[in-house]
Order: structure tokens, then C-alpha cells, then sequence
């Protein structure tokens, strides 16, 4: 049996269900006057406030509203910055450093690891800030919104992503003292996405890009997209099973977005404070964007957005001091992977309300890991070596032989900012233009490297047949 379904705020919801009865008139007109009579009070207030001078009728503008969640910012840098020392202690203490060597790791010295364990308590704190404010309410100032509940809003980020959180630092702390297995790691990173997925973060961004598009191509715009399996699970105690084309793939949208920056992340982490650095970049133009969905109310979201983003940011910006060159500690496989999954959540979550051009400005915002991991791909099916295969040919490798290890970083923190300008930039104008600027200049940085990594092939085949012939 297939269930209709149309498009209501830029979701699906059911219109009606077999074996419901008809909302009886006199209830629907009574609902429409008791809307009309809200609609008036509303406008009385308005007109209220506006006579002596109120400014609350005002819509609150981004500054305001970053002032209200600040103390979520200064608690994470502060938790951060002093947890660092501490766990640098404890990893040395231990024997969990980073050795160096010729080939790929530039440090004289050996490093501590652990780092992201530092930058995941300073989430944590605050996180936890953000769950303290309601209980006293001083601690944030809450934006003006009319997604309440119970007639109060409290902005709280959900369980299911602090859960994927702690998974995933979890799964890269046992990597960075014991070390485990690929398929171990990838089976943390689809549990943390499973829990995107069961917490409904992400899953409306495959809503805002099928049911426009299947509509438009089937010139059907209340097309079908959840229908009854023509099966059943009584050992279970399930009755008729039913399938929602849009949840399941929103789902897989999820675990591809938490695979890709979680693996995206690492990749990119080969040099003292450039992942810390350019997730601090990334994550000011999400903030950008979130407090741009908060003045215009977009949905109840708007709050945690901010809190998660203010919270990412405060612990990156505490932990660079300790990272940015020279190092005193790394992030490990725990704080690369923490930072990926962070940055996954804050572009998902921008699509919530199914709004897919700020997902697409949320990865032109993260493109340098994006970049960077397509390379890797590339250049490792060209050497015909396996993705797990290290390499010392990433954009910072190549940038790092050409401006030194500060000036490779320095050169990246650049891109990174163009990057998060144009992506800020697409989520105020939707322009064309902008999508062009983003590909023109990924398409260079592209084009450039993978020359640089074929010539390189190139090279060493060269060398293997002479050595050989000889």
C-alpha cells in the first residue's frame, strides 16, 4: 500500500494515512480563526513595542547573537589550552610519541600524540556549558525563535552526536596506543554516522535534493516516497515493513559525509598545526552561515548549530598553540578523526531544513581536505598503490619543498580563507558565479598537483628501468 505524501516545510509529511478519518470541518475552521486571532495578537505587540520605543521587535543581527553563545567559545578554548599540557604529561608518560623519520615526518625530536583527546575535552566542556544554561539560564542568552517548546527555547545539542563524538575519539586514542585495524576504525566511523542517522542530523539533506529533482524529471511534484514492503517480521513483532526512500538515503548521505571528512582529515594532518589550523578557518565560515539560519530563524537547529560550531572552534584555537609549529604535540588518529566528524556534523546540519546550497557551501568551505583526499586517490591509482599506502606527495608535501614547513601552513591557512569566503559568500547571493570561482580555483590546484605527481612517477620509473638495465 503506498502512502502519499507532499512537500511541507521543507519536509515530507504525510497527508493522510489508510484508514483515517477526515478532520471534520467545524475543527478545521476553528483552527484557521484561532491562527487569524494569533496573527492579530501578534501584530498588537509589534505595533506595542514599536509606540514606546522597543527594540525587541527587532530581528537580532549576527553579532548579537554570537554574543549571547560566547561563553560556549571561551570555555572550550579555556578547557583546551590547559588540558593540553596535562595530556601531553600523561602520553609521554606512557610511551605514546610520534617517532620521526627520513621519509615523512619532519620533527627531530619525538612527539607526543594524544592531542585529541585535549581538544575532545575542551568540546566536551563546552558542550556541557551549553547543557548547564538551562538550568541557569544567565550562561547563554538564547536567541529570539519561534521553534519552542513548552513555550521557552532551549538550544541543546543533540545526545547522538556527543555519542558519535566519544566513539570516534575513542576508536583513534586505541589506534594511537595499540594501533588496530582499517576495518575497526571504519566500523567506529559508521557507528558515529549511525548516530547522525538516528538522531535525524543530516538525513533532510537528501530530501531537499530528490524531491525537487525526482519531481521535476517524473513531472510529478507529489511523487511517492515511502510505501509498504509486501512482507512481514512476526518473530520480531513487526508487522508490514515500511521503506522511506528519503530516510535510508539520507542515511547513506550521512555515513559518506562521516567516511569522507573523517578520512579527509587525517590525510591532510602531515604538518605541525595545519589541520588545527584549517578547521579553525573552516569552521568560522560555518559559524558565518549558522548565525546567518539564526537571524532568519530557520529551524531548531539554529541554536546547537552555533554551540557546536562555537565549541569546535574554541577547542581549536585553545589546542594551536601547543600544535603550531614547532609542535609540542599531535593530534593523533583521535583529534584528526574527532575534527573530520566535527566538520561533517556542522555541514549536515546546515542542510537540516533540506536547504542543499548551503551543504553545497559547506564543502566549498571544507574544500582543501575535500581536495586534497581526491588527490591522494588519484595519485595512488596512478602508482597503482592501495589508499592505505602512505605518501609524502600531499599539497602540503609538495608546498612544504617549495615555503618550508610554517610557510607551506601559512600558505594553506591563505586558501583555506578563500575558500570559507567564497563558501559564506554562496550562502548570501546563491550566485553562479561563485559555484565557477570554486571550481576555477580548485580545478588549478588540482590540475597542478597531480602534474607534480606524475612527473614524480614518472621520474622514479625512469630510475627503476635504468637500474635495472644496468
Amino acid at each position: 500500500m503506498w502512502r502519499r505524501r507532499s512537500a511541507g516545510a521543507g519536509w515530507l509529511v504525510d497527508e493522510r494515512m489508510p484508514g483515517e478519518s477526515v478532520v471534520p470541518a467545524e475543527v478545521t475552521s476553528r483552527v484557521e480563526a484561532l491562527g487569524e486571532e494569533i496573527a492579530r495578537l501578534s501584530a498588537a505587540q509589534r505595533e506595542l513595542l514599536a509606540s514606546v520605543g522597543g527594540d525587541a521587535a527587532e530581528p537580532a543581527s549576527r553579532l548579537e547573537i554570537f554574543q549571547g553563545y560566547i561563553g560556549v567559545f571561551i570555555v572550550a578554548f579555556v578547557v583546551t589550552l590547559l588540558a593540553t599540557p596535562l595530556v601531553r604529561r600523561v602520553a609521554i608518560s606512557q610511551g605514546v610519541i610520534d617517532r620521526p623519520d627520513e621519509a615523512r615526518k619532519l620533527h627531530k625530536m619525538p612527539i607526543a600524540y594524544l592531542g585529541g583527546v585535549a581538544v575532545f575535552l575542551g568540546l566536551m566542556g563546552g558542550l556541557f556549558y551549553s547543557y548547564a544554561s538551562h538550568r541557569f539560564g544567565f550562561l547563554i542568552d538564547e536567541h529570539a525563535t519561534e521553534h519552542l517548546v513548552g513555550g521557552i527555547y532551549r538550544p541543546t545539542v543533540p545526545l547522538w552526536v556527543v555519542l558519535g563524538m566519544t566513539v570516534i575519539v575513542l576508536v583513534g586514542m586505541i589506534d594511537d596506543v595499540h594501533g588496530i585495524s582499517a576495518r575497526v576504525k571504519l566500523g567506529g566511523q559508521l557507528f558515529a554516522a549511525a548516530a547522525l542517522a538516528v538522531g535525524d542530523i543530516g538525513v533532510k539533506v537528501a530530501a531537499g535534493v530528490l524531491v525537487p529533482t525526482l519531481g521535476k524529471l517524473l513531472d510529478n511534484p507529489e511523487l511517492v516516497y515511502v510505501f509498504d514492503l509486501p512482507f512481514e517480521i512476526p518473530v520480531l513483532g513487526v508487522g508490514a515493513v515500511t521503506l522511506d526512500i528519503i530516510y535510508w538515503t539520507g542515511t547513506a548521505v550521512i555515513a559518506v559525509f562521516v567516511l569522507g571528512a573523517c578520512n579527509a582529515a587525517n590525510f591532510i594532518d602531515g604538518l605541525d598545526g595545519l589541520l588545527t589550523g584549517t578547521t579553525s578557518i573552516a569552521t568560522i565560515g560555518f559559524l558565518v552561515i549558522a548565525l546567518g539560519l539564526a537571524v532568519s530563524d530557520d529551524g531548531p537547529l539554529d541554536g546547537p548549530r552555533i554551540i557546536i560550531c562555537l565549541a569546535v572552534l574554541g577547542a581549536c584555537l585553545g589546542f594551536l598553540p601547543h600544535n603550531f609549529n614547532p609542535a609540542t604535540i599531535f593530534l593523533g588518529d583521535a583529534g584528526s578523526l574527532l575534527l573530520g566528524y566535527c566538520a561533517a556534523v556542522m555541514i549536515l546540519s546546515l542542510g537540516d531544513t533540506g536547504n542543499t546550497s548551503l551543504v553545497a557551501a559547506g564543502l566549498i568551505i571544507y574544500a582543501i581536505p575535500i581536495i586534497d583526499t581526491m588527490l591522494a586517490i588519484i595519485r595512488r591509482k596512478l602508482a597503482k598503490k592501495r589508499m592505505s599506502d602512505p605518501d609524502a606527495d600531499h599539497l602540503h608535501h609538495m608546498l612544504k619543498r617549495w615555503a618550508g614547513v610554517k610557510g607551506a601552513v601559512l600558505i594553506l591557512y591563505g586558501i583555506g580563507v578563500v575558500f570559507a569566503g567564497l563558501g559564506v559568500a554562496l550562502s548570501l547571493v546563491r550566485a553562479r558565479f561563485v559555484y565557477a570561482l570554486a571550481i576555477l580555483f580548485a580545478s588549478y590546484i588540482a590540475v597542478y598537483a597531480i602534474k607534480i605527481a606524475r612527473r614524480k612517477h614518472n621520474e622514479e620509473q625512469m630510475m627503476l628501468r635504468e637500474g635495472i638495465g644496468d
